[in-house]
């Protein structure tokens, strides 16, 4: 929906980090561009997705009514991407790094949720939030509000690196080497808009663990994945991490590699740097389906690729942010508690008053089991709010601020299974967060378990969906519930993950009972089906990859769901994992017990087969659209003259106001960028100083002619050289209105010449030597 026009720039200015503040602006100024025509639309678009914004199911103009494909009415014929109308609502992704939150960002999103989107925050499976049905034009108020309280959604979607994500439970887990807390958000700022991880193919993704054998932090499916390890170097414990490379999920799911057995914490920022130099200089470009690292990494070999990483390792300019804060680690992120501890008994927290707890319900010690973990600090323990299908409204939002101001500092985490973590609570204070949580409807009980089912958006706002995850994932919940599967204490503790598409956004892969969304057509009639997946590993960071059985109509899979359980229950050895149980009866066993449900009744006999779980409509594919995951390949060098555009046109603006000095000084610097993104082709590492930019731009391309036009040979050049001398000693009347107008309209042409240049290099593949 979209809101009002409040002037959020002005009333939140000061209270913005600049960097944050600058960067909105820069796409308010990019919006205004592509409004206007001056921004291509596949520029623009990689440039949205970058700052979070993503597209969404119906975008395109069209949706199918279950009979044919319907026109959908928005008011302006502009788009925002190929084939996406301007007005269509999208989504925005939040980024949440190591999933910390503080109870002022709750408030926050509270408030967007409920003034720009349907009233739901939604936590997905890298630890971030998204909102839907967002208009593109509020964007930018969204964006000044998420920074008013420390939050970005730059690079949340993209060919960039998204969401660093950490164990939940890191500093409070009984079995974890150390706290990786503090080195998930190093590595994320660092990172963040860094110039070497601007030129990648597609997506990237990082995960820390503490250590190895628990789900949290996943490091086993990530790009880069770090596992916490000490070693004893010196006589010295040493900090480090057993360092793993090119895992991931997706269609062609593949494990992790280690790369290195122990990499010290000093080399944790400048060694993942390395591998985003090369992987951003030699991943693949043109094929989408091959472009993530891992295929980069089978095609060179790991050897091959561990030793192209130490050479650009060698050849990393130093950066003293690499270190600078392990000079004081305990402040560079630190918690603690608010209340005293309290006392523990048995296996689970107790409250030292037992009338509170005799005047909780039945439900309360099956929740103390379910949904809280003692921490590692005696008389503390992490409170696990369940969030069905990783939603939570505004109002709960607002309450889970006001519970955790009650009972803890701002210590909440968000979850890779869309659950909120409260941590640090007093084990004292347990009976009486249990009733305020029951009083925000956030006390339900079964977290991690085979009720606590993980589901990616589908069909629901997914460009991409096939089937409905999130209406399947309702209906188990609703089966589980009703008594209709019986949960008893052998299959409570599995796992169900359920994607839309075979792109395993929901982590089909690494469950105990996985599905993702496939069509199967009967006559003329299409079918929703779901693959059903078997025998994932969840623990030891996402240990095993399960295995496709066979498709099933959508309609049945709850029915795969009850054979299953009730196979494993019965069927099992003692103390016998599903996992394990899977592995010996094996996959044409497995299949035997579905395979009559596969089978589809006619439409005649059963149309509610024809149909989705939650959808009225007969059941098609029609409305499935070019999905952004893997963003638009925009190599670093258009990107960066669309910046310098952006400043030309920020120059502009200011030589209309009449701020004539402003608008000389803002012109040059669109020159001096643009500049510097033809001398990074050659020199990567190039300062972004005048002095150091300007000299290497005469060297490389103007002494060597490459910048030279075929007509105008160096006279474009020759407006630089002549802007930086004025700018070093203005002379009289440098900065009159005049003056103004010709040095404005002298960085059009010269960013335009570097268009031109760079096509020449592109068409010509050449390459300038150093």
């Amino acid at each position: 929906m979209k809101a009002g026009n409040i002037h959020w720039k002005e009333r939140l200015d000061g209270s913005i980090q600049k960097a944050l503040s600058i960067e909105i602006d820069e796409f308010e100024t990019m919006l205004e561009l592509r409004k206007k025509g001056k921004v291509e639309e596949k520029l623009f678009a990689e440039t949205r997705l970058r700052r979070g914004a993503y597209g969404q199911r119906y975008d395109n103009g069209t949706r199918h009514d279950g009979i044919q494909t319907q026109t959908l009415d928005f008011p302006s014929s502009e788009t925002k991407g190929t084939n996406t109308c301007w007005d269509a609502p999208g989504m925005l992704r939040i980024k949440i790094p190591f999933g910390g939150l503080t109870t002022q960002q709750c408030e926050t999103l509270a408030d967007l949720a409920e003034e720009y989107s349907d009233g739901i925050a939604h936590v997905t499976t890298r630890q971030d939030f998204q909102l839907h049905f967002i208009h593109i034009d509020d964007n930018p108020s969204i964006m000044r509000r998420l920074a008013s309280v420390g939050i970005t959604t730059r690079e949340a979607c993209g060919n960039s690196v998204r969401n660093v994500t950490s164990c939940p439970l890191a500093g409070c887990c009984q079995d974890e080497v150390f706290d990786v807390t503090p080195y998930a958000k190093a590595l994320a700022y660092f990172l963040l808009g860094h110039h070497d991880v601007q030129d990648f193919g597609r997506k990237f993704k990082i995960a820390f663990s503490g250590c190895k054998e628990h789900s949290c932090g996943l490091a086993n499916m990530h790009d880069l994945g770090f596992i916490a390890k000490t070693k004893v170097l010196d006589g010295k414990e040493k900090r480090g991490f057993s360092f793993y490379v090119g895992g991931g999920l997706g269609a062609v799911p593949h494990e992790a590699h280690l790369l290195e057995e122990f990499v010290s914490e000093e080399e944790l920022l400048p060694l993942s740097q390395a591998i985003g130099r090369v992987f951003a200089n030699l991943g693949e470009k043109k094929n989408r389906a091959r472009a993530r690292i891992k295929f980069l990494i089978a095609k060179l070999g790991l050897e091959e690729f561990r030793k192209l990483v130490q050479e650009e390792r060698q050849k990393q300019p130093y950066d003293p942010r690499w270190t600078a804060y392990l000079e004081d680690l305990p402040s560079y992120y630190q918690e603690s508690a608010l209340k005293p501890p309290g006392i523990s008994s048995g296996n689970f927290p107790e409250s030292s008053d037992s009338s509170d707890v005799s005047s909780l319900p039945s439900s309360y010690q099956e929740w103390l089991r379910t949904n809280v973990y003692q921490q590692r600090q005696k008389g503390y323990s992490i409170v696990t709010i369940k969030l069905p299908l990783g939603d939570i409204t505004g109002t709960q939002l607002r309450m889970l601020a006001d519970i955790s101001r009650k009972y803890v500092q701002d210590t909440l985490r968000t979850t890779v299974d869309q659950n909120i973590a409260i941590r640090w609570v007093s084990n004292t204070d347990l009976p009486s967060l249990y009733k305020d949580l029951e009083e925000a409807e956030l006390a339900e009980r079964g977290a991690g378990g085979i009720t606590d089912i993980v589901a990616c958006p589908g069909t629901d706002t997914c460009k991409l969906g096939i089937s409905a995850s999130r209406g399947l994932a309702g209906e188990l919940r609703r089966r589980f519930f009703s008594g209709d599967i019986e949960v008893d204490d052998v299959i409570q503790n599995l796992h169900i993950k359920i994607s839309g598409c075979f792109n395993s956004c929901g982590q089909h892969h690494i469950s105990d009972l996985g599905f993702y969304g496939v069509s199967r057509k009967s006559g003329s009639h299409k079918v929703p089906h779901f693959q059903v997946v078997l025998g994932g590993q969840w623990e030891e960071n996402g240990g095993s990859y399960g295995l496709p059985v066979l498709a099933v109509p959508s309609k049945n899979i709850p029915e795969v769901v009850q054979r299953l359980v009730k196979s494993y229950t019965q069927g099992r050895k003692p103390q016998e994992s599903f996992l394990h149980f899977i592995k010996r009866l094996g996959r044409t066993e497995a299949k035997k017990i579905l395979v009559d449900l596969a089978q589809l009744p006619s439409y005649e006999n059963d149309s509610s087969f024809y149909r989705d779980w939650g959808d009225p409509r007969e059941y098609t594919t029609g409305d499935m659209g070019i999905g952004e995951c893997a963003g638009e390949v925009i190599d670093r060098i258009q990107m960066d003259l669309a910046a310098s555009e952006r400043l030309l046109f920020e120059a502009q603006l200011l030589l209309e106001k009449g701020e004539y000095e402003d608008a000389v000084h803002k012109s040059f610097h669109s020159m001096k960028d643009a500049a510097r993104a033809l001398v990074k082709t050659s020199y990567l590492d190039v300062a972004s100083e005048p002095e150091v930019v300007i000299p290497e731009f005469r060297k490389r391309l103007y002494d060597t002619k490459i910048f030279f036009d075929p007509y105008a040979g160096g006279k474009f050049a020759a407006y630089l050289f002549a802007a930086y001398d004025m700018i070093q000693a203005p002379p009289e009347r440098a900065f009159s209105g005049e003056n103004a107008r010709l040095r404005v309209e002298e960085a059009g042409l010269f960013i335009e010449a570097c268009h031109s240049c760079h096509l020449r290099i592109s068409s010509q593949s050449t390459s300038i030597s150093a």
